[in-house]
């Protein structure tokens, strides 16, 4: 890459990722030598980016805060990233978020090119966002504070407000924080009670990082955000439905998918269904939309659904026509 001040864009845009960079992938890279590097490390420097090099067969360059903010450089596939993301962030239930959102995705509008505008505008254009529904938000400073507890591994205190209203104190090593459901919760391993826990970031208060850095506890889990779900639909109760329904196997299963349960052929025209669900609402809805006759054979609770269903549907339509 001969255009050096492109070249010096294209470093920075590298440098501006949470890693460390060895001097001869940034060469690789830009298609240029070492020495190349060094020389546009050193331009970087004199216009104020804080670029920090380690010796070492470890070492290498990386971008550490300073005192002043420099120009963010962003490719095209990250400027359009940005604002997507800005224009979906209305639906997650952080206070204050949709408003900040915004006036960010304003800002970014003015600076962009106008091939990348007209991209961006498209997009949004197309783009619904379904509002948050009324509830509990979470303070954005308490996001900040256990995701910089997080990434620095120090303990943090804090108060927490269980569902029927108790607080407790609590002292924990947090492990990561997760979005889900239009809820925030932190996974942690909580020091009282020796054990992974799972808490809702709306019922965190006033936390404080202590300073102290846990041990390094192997997590008994790969990926946080699918030990939260785990955890929260183990709370749920659990029904066994089996139900018959009269279509051939193959069209119950197009029409079901594949995530519902486990179907046996009883004949050409018949089908029985057997399935696990934490919500009779749901699976009554899935079972009515087939557009096909079946029968419920448990659980009663399923059956009594249908029924009071079944009745306030006829009350709504009401006497047939003459």
């Amino acid at each position: 890459m001969t255009d050096t001040p492109g070249r010096l864009l294209a470093l920075l845009s590298l440098l501006q990722t949470p890693r460390e960079w060895p001097g001869s992938e940034l060469a690789e890279r830009l298609r240029v030598t070492p020495r190349t590097i060094r020389r546009d490390v050193d331009r970087l420097r004199r216009l104020g980016y804080p670029v920090e090099a380690t010796l070492g067969a470890a070492g290498g360059y990386r971008l550490v805060a300073g005192s002043a903010l420099p120009p963010l450089v962003l490719d095209d596939e990250e400027a359009v990233a940005i604002a997507v993301g800005l224009r979906a962030s209305a639906g997650h239930a952080v206070d204050g978020i949709e408003e900040a959102s915004l006036r960010a995705l304003t800002k970014l509008r003015r600076i962009l090119p106008s091939r990348l505008r007209t991209r961006v505008a498209a997009l949004t254009a197309a783009t619904a966002t379904v509002p948050a529904p009324p509830g509990p938000v979470v303070d954005p400073e308490v996001l900040v504070v256990l995701a910089a507890a997080i990434t620095n591994r120090e303990r943090v205190r804090f108060r927490y407000r269980s569902g029927d209203g108790a607080e407790t104190a609590r002292r924990v090593d947090p492990r990561a924080v997760v979005p889900f459901q239009r809820r925030w919760y932190l996974v942690a391993f909580d020091d009282d009670r020796a054990d992974w826990r799972v808490f809702r970031v709306d019922r965190v208060g006033d936390p404080r990082a202590t300073g102290e850095r846990g041990p390094q506890r192997e997590a008994p889990f790969a990926d946080a955000a699918a030990f939260v779900r785990d955890r929260l639909w183990g709370l749920l109760p659990t029904y066994r439905a089996v139900a018959t329904l009269h279509l051939p196997l193959a069209e119950a299963a197009r029409r079901l998918g594949p995530a519902v349960g486990g179907l046996e052929e009883v004949d050409d025209a018949t089908c029985l269904l057997r399935t696990g669900t934490d919500t009779l609402e749901w699976l009554a809805f899935r079972l009515t939309q087939l557009g096909c006759a079946f029968e419920v054979h448990e659980p009663p609770e399923l059956a009594d659904h249908l029924r009071s269903l079944a009745a306030r549907a006829a009350a709504a339509a009401g006497p047939a026509p003459g």
